[in-house]
This record gives C-alpha cells, structure tokens and sequence, in this order.
C-alpha cells in the first residue's frame, strides 16, 4: 500500500469519525427531533397554525420554544425531546434521569454478555414547558380566556412508564391525538390571528442566534444553583429545609405546598 493511499484512508476515517460525533451530537439530535415534530404537526387542519423555533424576551435573558399551535382551542407550547433509553422525572423534580443499558457480547472461547448502563441527567421539560406557559401569558395577557396547554413530547426510542406529571408527556405517535382532545373554543376566528401576530412582533430569534440564547440559559442556571448553594428557593424566595422522602433526602422549599420546589 503506498503512502498516498494510507494517507486517504487516514483521512476517510477521520470524516467518518468527526461525521458520527457531529450527527450524534444533542444539538443535532435535538434538530433532527423538531423537523420530525414540526412534520407531524404539518398534518393538522387548517384551523391550527404552527410557529416553529419561536425565541421570545424574558426577565433572565430569552426562552426558546420548540413548537407553538394556535387554535380557536388555545395556545399549545410543544417541548421537543429526542432521547431513548428509560426516563424517570415527575412535576417538581429540577433534573430528570435518562438510563440506557447498552448489552455487549464478547466472544474468544465462549460468548460472554455484559450489559453497561450510563446515566444522564437532563433539565426537567415539565419546568421548561411551565417556564414557556409563564412568558406567553405575559405577552398575550390582552386576551383573558385563552387555554394554555403546555405539552412535552419525545421522539426518540425511550421508556415513559416512570414519568409522573400533570400534563401531557407523549410519544410523537400521539402529539395528533393529544391536541385533537382539547375542543372548547376559547378563542374567535380573529383573535386567533391577533394573538399570531402578537407572538410574531415579540419573536426575536432573528437576532438572537443559539449562542446568544445558550449564554442566556447558562446565566440563568448559574442565577438558580447560586440560590439553591445558598439555601433559597429559586422559585419563590423561600428557605430550603432538608426533608425525607419515601426513597431518599432531598430539600424542599418552606413554603410547600403553595411552592413545590425540590431539589437532590
């Protein structure tokens, strides 16, 4: 084999590698797991209107929202998630667990199977999902009968089965039919389009990019485990008490249970 040819080869495997890393990236992911939504939801009447990627102002910086629909039925703000493996969160929890067992066969005289698990941890989409509700009842606080529904919806290979919450935390496969289930009108044929536009005059995403935006969360995050190091409750200012739970110790906020803020 010449040099030349080794060299091309080095090469190929070098793109091969760097290619792999950068599509399984989270942010490619977490791409690729928006476009298979926004498809989805593509298949909707003509009376729902879907914006994708909206980023709007808030108190902390911004907040980005996957997906927003807007119906005569309500507002529905979608958080998109792309994750397999097994999930385990609820409502107040501040991260949620992902647990992937990776089985591996190794064979030399006989075949042997070892099964790895990794653990990660990811922000609680519930809160984000709250968070997004929170900003757009601020900016579209003119109209008082509007129906928030805030949904969470994942498109990868994962396991749901220990997610506990109190709205809708779905697979892709029943986004449709979670949407379809909220029929009371609370809004008309024209505020519908008002509140459109409404949500197209405070979207800045055009000149806040994603580094801009990820500084912004970063800040906020800082802002919160600043509080929380602290003994402040970061959602309402209390004290953090350490209490017992049914399997472990964590803190809670003094003010339960009008805040239910814990935290490991």
């Amino acid at each position: 084999m010449s040099a030349f040819t080794s060299i091309i080869i080095i090469i190929l495997v070098l793109g091969i590698v760097i290619f792999r890393l950068w599509y399984n990236s989270p942010k490619q992911k977490g791409k690729r797991g928006e476009k298979k939504v926004h498809n989805i939801l593509s298949h909707l009447s003509e009376e729902y209107h879907v914006l994708d990627d909206v980023v709007l102002k808030t108190q902390r910086g911004t907040t980005q929202i996957d997906h927003i629909v807007i119906s005569k039925y309500g507002v529905f703000a979608i958080e998109t998630k792309n994750y397999r493996g097994d999930i385990y969160g609820d409502d107040n929890r501040e991260q949620w667990t992902q647990i992937i067992a990776t089985e591996v066969t190794y064979s030399k005289k006989w075949y042997k199977t070892y099964t790895y698990i990794t653990k990660n941890q990811l922000y609680n989409p519930v809160k984000q999902s709250f968070g997004h509700i929170y900003v757009l009842k601020k900016i579209l606080s003119e109209w008082k009968h509007i129906k928030y529904i805030p949904i969470v919806v994942f498109t990868g290979n994962a396991n749901l089965s220990n997610v506990m919450s109190s709205i809708d935390v779905v697979f892709d496969s029943d986004l449709i039919t979670t949407i379809l289930r909220y029929q009371t009108e609370c809004l008309s044929h024209e505020d519908v389009y008002a509140v459109i536009n409404r949500i197209l005059e405070q979207n800045v995403r055009e000149i806040v990019d994603d580094g801009v935006h990820a500084l912004n969360v970063n800040t906020a995050k800082k802002q919160t485990q600043q509080k929380i190091e602290s003994g402040i409750c970061p959602r309402c200012g209390g004290t953090l008490i350490l209490r017992s739970g049914r399997y472990s110790r964590f803190y809670g906020c003094s003010n339960y249970p009008r805040c239910r803020f814990t935290t490991h």
